[in-house]
């Protein structure tokens, strides 16, 4: 009789041997890690009814510990969880581990994207699983759904929200205009923004979940180094503004997209028309849209960070961590980065307001084959607010017709452009 049926019908009794105990080391004492072992203790029944075996934390890792205190508590675990963050020591911690023949559930989105191949090596080497899906969109299932849910679909891109900071500072200053500095300190006082919030703001951390979710999505090696990324602290509130006369709204969207000459996968700040599915997630909220001609698009939402929100990605990740067959890797196939591809813009020009400036900068735009869709003026006082938003063109195109007008002696600030993701969903 397997060792599950017992505990799986209520209707029977057993005692609960030493081989029933499913026992967890953790490492971190951080938010996430103390919201795990408290969410452990409170679903221990229902996991031991999934599973047949009862959750047992046998140990937890604080930044104090020692070496020695880590191989107590691996010597004493049959799954490590690894909530440091960081790349040391938690990539010394994870190879011990899987080394040791320990199943590991990470929620370190930088290890993973940095070191994911060496990682999942040493996982197939020890026949052990390595699961990770609090490191990409906290309770959204994105890992799970890709890598199991959808593993026999034919992806053709995947593109999302996958920052609940940004997210959360865009909205806000889009709802109320405040500036991207009122906004970030708004987000830090409601705990939404770290002290030092760079790899969030300047797009970092997204990168991170892009490279994760590429290689799961396109079974290609992508390291985080390989993704473009630009952040959001640029971005001012007339822009929120001026987009919202042409029905636009702005987020922070990773995207990596399979083409036929090679991998586009990058992160931007980019307007969106109201029918596409990402228009509308506001607030700390994650959303991603995994694209297949098999089901055209499925866009999954939901909170994207916080203390609970990743603990129950990472009880999930251990829940299915503890019922066989282990989860492998397939070895990855080489791709090209493509290194210019093609978008819209949106295109913001602070200029004199003097006769011949709109003729002029269509005249540069045009001579590099940029075509304009809609046109805004506005004038304040001496100088105006010339707005664009032009058609797709290859990015290196639009960039040297951008460099160009910088050089015009009209413009009274450098110029600002914004992608556009034209495309919308019915």
């Amino acid at each position: 009789m397997p060792a599950w049926w017992c505990a799986a019908r209520p209707t029977t009794t057993c005692s609960l041997a030493m081989s029933d105990l499913f026992r967890i080391g953790v490492l971190g004492r951080g938010t996430v890690g103390a919201a795990f072992v408290e969410m452990v203790h409170a679903q221990s029944q229902k996991v031991q009814h999934i599973t047949g075996m009862k959750p047992e934390i046998v140990g937890v890792l604080s930044r104090e510990s020692t070496e020695g205190d880590f191989d107590r508590i691996l010597a004493a675990s049959d799954l490590i969880v690894e909530l440091i963050g960081g790349i040391e020591p938690a990539r010394t911690y994870v190879l011990k581990a899987l080394a040791a023949g320990k199943h590991v559930v990470s929620a370190n989105k930088q290890l993973i994207s940095l070191h994911g191949e060496e990682l999942y090596r040493a996982a197939d080497d020890g026949n052990v699983q390595l699961r990770f899906e609090g490191a990409v969109a906290g309770a959204v299932p994105v890992v799970r759904v890709v890598n199991e849910s959808l593993a026999g679909a034919r992806i053709t891109r995947v593109h999302g929200i996958v920052n609940g900071t940004t997210n959360y500072i865009l909205s806000e200053m889009a709802a109320r205009g405040l500036t991207f500095a009122e906004a970030l300190s708004d987000a830090q006082r409601l705990g939404y923004a770290e002290a030092d919030p760079s790899d969030d703001v300047d797009g970092r951390d997204a990168a991170a979940k892009m490279a994760i979710i590429a290689r799961l999505a396109f079974g290609v090696a992508v390291s985080l180094d390989q993704v473009s990324y630009e952040g959001i602290r640029e971005i001012t509130p007339y822009d929120l503004a001026y987009a919202r006369e042409f029905g636009l709204s702005l987020k922070l969207i990773g995207a990596a997209d399979l083409r036929e000459d090679g991998l586009a996968i990058w992160v931007h700040p980019v307007f969106l028309y109201a029918g596409h599915p990402l228009a509308s997630v506001g607030g700390s909220f994650n959303a991603i849209t995994v694209e297949s001609p098999d089901f055209t698009e499925i866009t999954m939402s939901g909170p994207g960070a916080g203390g609970p929100q990743t603990a129950t990605a990472v009880l999930g990740d251990v829940i299915s961590a503890m019922i066989p067959p282990a989860s492998t890797f397939s070895t990855p196939a080489p791709v090209a980065i493509c290194a210019d591809t093609t978008a819209a813009f949106y295109l913001h020009l602070e200029v004199a307001d003097e006769p011949g400036v709109l003729a002029t900068v269509a005249k540069l735009l045009a001579g590099h084959q940029v075509s304009v869709k809609s046109v805004l003026q506005r004038g304040t006082s001496d100088q105006a607010h010339l707005v664009m938003i032009v058609h797709p063109v290859l990015e290196s195109q639009f960039y040297a017709a951008l460099e160009e007008i910088a050089q015009l002696h009209v413009l009274r600030a450098p110029p600002r452009a914004i992608r556009v993701i034209e495309e919308e969903f019915q």
